[in-house]
């Protein structure tokens, strides 16, 4: 009987060395670097990173406790790429979006393994007609998901043509076959390569805005739907609770939280909680919207690698659907690491740090896979990208940081000096940026908020004007300022703590809307304008010092984010208390 080349290759291939989560194989048939092989009897995988003759180097995603010389090696001939489908949200995936335990599955560990859990079927809705000519993007069928999102079944890029064959309405595994089109067989899922964009009809200015719920970031550092974030901030600066509040509250329909190379005890934490997460919208799980995708530090460095490209590649195919994604990567500077600890194995010179001379070009190839774009489908959407990163003892001048920097539209960088005064979100407003902020300010005018440019300004102004007159503070103490500039503090903090702190734990304060936000920023500035006014008219600062203040500061926690009215009320009773001193 006649042997195919890829069964003779499958014989023939085989380790020659194992050293660590590197594997060296010989005899493989036409090489190239990304294949994905299996190895060994379990058919753990792997990534071929480097050839040498015939000898391929490769990268294990696995470990390769019990790989030996001689082992049998099969290669796919093919990048690594993962199923899209239906059972994606609510799942827990590892890096390669393989799903753990107690996640839905419809992948194997490895290859030829049976899935993880029962076979599961899907109730489809065909959308089109058998005899309709298709184009790529196309809504070929939905399936209700989850109660948050119905899951679209589209033409996938590179498939066009008359619909030859269609399924009736009713349940189908994710394997049965559902259209014939132009002589492509279509299921529920398709396979994707991670590193690979997928592609779209055209890009689209990110001007629309990505409202998180956080007032620091909507107000003063806002972020457009499509845009990059970054969220640089050393141990216990609060990062991963600003990412869950965001993750809770943001106004994407899809959310894809990756944790990078983080701590097992914290993603055990985030896994146990993030299920208990009540959605705003639906007043459900909030996991029925979100995909988790889990790869600790302890897993192999090259599956940690990959996951931030899964997480992508995830929100790119939601995004195909006509949803707005995002992404929430916890942290980038796990991925850098991994990149540094892969390139050091394969013999890369190294630069700044011991990071491969690369790493900028990874880090902005990751960030370009966010926009706001027309899809193949024709449909406006989005996949907005928020990376944290994590600067070893809160170095943010080290290289994954100021690299990042460059490359991400905003910059919400923690203050550990906030976080000790339990000054939460600790957003600080000296290092952090927003280049949306001017064309966001644009869409805010247009839709009806003609002074959300001032009011920001105004912040920002009085928050800058303190800061510099803290130096001095420090000398001389406040006792001796000027009048007007005692006022000047004054303000920055009835900012600070009756604006842009913001309790997570509180039902009330947890989420602001754009009302409330607006609320709070005009009480503020009214107390703080009335109080200047005194002091030109001759009113000591001292006096407007004594003044209780604490209605404006506290109503925050008191006003729910649709009733404005506990603010209004909290303004007048500080002002009728200035009015006293005149």
């Amino acid at each position: 009987m006649e042997v195919s080349a890829h069964e003779q290759d499958r014989r023939t291939a085989s380790v020659v060395r194992v050293s660590g989560p590197l594997v060296e194989v010989d005899g493989l048939d036409a090489p190239a670097v990304a294949d994905v092989v299996a190895v060994g009897a379990d058919q753990a995988l792997g990534e071929l990173v480097g050839l040498d003759g015939s000898i391929a180097t490769v990268q294990m995603y696995e470990s390769t406790s019990g790989i030996r010389p001689g082992a049998e090696v099969d290669s796919s001939r093919q990048p690594l790429s993962v199923p899209l489908g239906p059972g994606l949200l609510g799942g827990i995936f590892d890096g390669l979006l393989r799903p753990l335990p107690q996640g839905p599955a419809f992948l194997g560990v490895g290859w030829g393994r049976p899935s993880l859990g029962p076979a599961r079927t899907w109730h489809v809705t065909p959308e089109v007609a058998d005899g309709d000519e298709l184009d790529p993007g196309t809504v070929l069928a939905s399936v209700e998901e989850t109660e948050a999102v119905t899951h679209r079944i589209l033409v996938p890029p590179g498939v066009q043509g008359r619909v030859d064959r269609l399924v009736e309405e009713g349940d189908y595994g994710t394997d049965e076959v559902l259209a014939s089109i132009g002589g492509h067989e279509l299921t529920l899922t398709q396979w994707w390569p991670v590193r690979q964009a997928r592609p779209i009809e055209h890009r689209l200015r990110s001007d629309v805005p990505l409202r998180t719920g956080q007032r620091v970031v909507d107000l003063m550092f806002p972020i457009a739907r499509g845009s990059t974030a970054a969220v640089p901030g050393g141990f216990g600066a609060g990062k991963t609770v600003l990412l869950q509040q965001i993750a809770k509250w943001c106004d994407a329909e899809v959310i894809v939280y990756v944790g990078c190379g983080e701590r097992g005890n914290e993603m055990a934490d985030l896994l146990e909680d993030f299920p208990e997460l009540e959605d705003p919208r639906t007043g459900r799980s909030l996991l029925e919207r979100t995909v988790i995708i889990v790869n600790t530090s302890n897993m192999p460095v090259m599956a940690r690698e990959a996951s931030i490209y899964s997480g992508i590649t995830v929100a790119e195919y939601y995004r195909d659907m006509g949803y707005d994604a995002v992404v929430i990567a916890d942290s980038t500077s796990r991925w850098a690491q991994a990149l540094r600890e892969f390139a050091t194995r394969t013999g890369e010179l190294p630069a700044e740090e011991g990071y491969p001379a690369g790493l900028a070009s990874a880090l902005a190839d990751f960030y370009e896979r966010a926009g706001r774009v027309t899809t193949l489908g024709g449909q406006e959407a989005s996949a907005t990208i928020i990376g944290a990163v994590s600067p070893p003892g809160g170095d943010k001048t080290e290289p994954v940081t100021s690299h990042t920097q460059r490359f991400v539209r905003g910059f919400w960088s923690l203050d550990a000096d906030l976080a000790a005064a339990r000054h939460y979100p600790a957003v600080s407003w000296k290092e952090s940026f927003s280049r949306d902020a001017a064309t966001l300010g644009r869409w805010y005018v247009d839709h009806g908020d003609d002074h959300w440019p001032q009011r920001r300004a105004r912040l920002m102004h009085l928050l800058g004007e303190a800061d510099e007159l803290q130096s001095m503070v420090q000398l001389i103490g406040r006792q001796a300022l000027p009048d007007h500039e005692r006022i000047t503090l004054l303000g920055a903090r009835l900012i600070r703590e009756g604006v842009l702190q913001q309790n997570a734990l509180n039902d009330n304060d947890a989420y602001s809307s754009r009302d409330k936000e607006r609320a709070l920023v005009g009480a503020v500035l009214a107390v703080h304008d009335r109080a200047a006014d005194l002091v030109d008219e001759g009113v000591p600062a001292s006096a407007i010092e004594e003044v209780d203040l604490g209605p404006v500061l506290r109503v925050r926690e008191r006003a729910a984010s649709d009733d404005i009215e506990p603010i209004e009320q909290a303004r007048d009773t500080v002002l009728e208390r200035l009015e006293e001193q005149a």
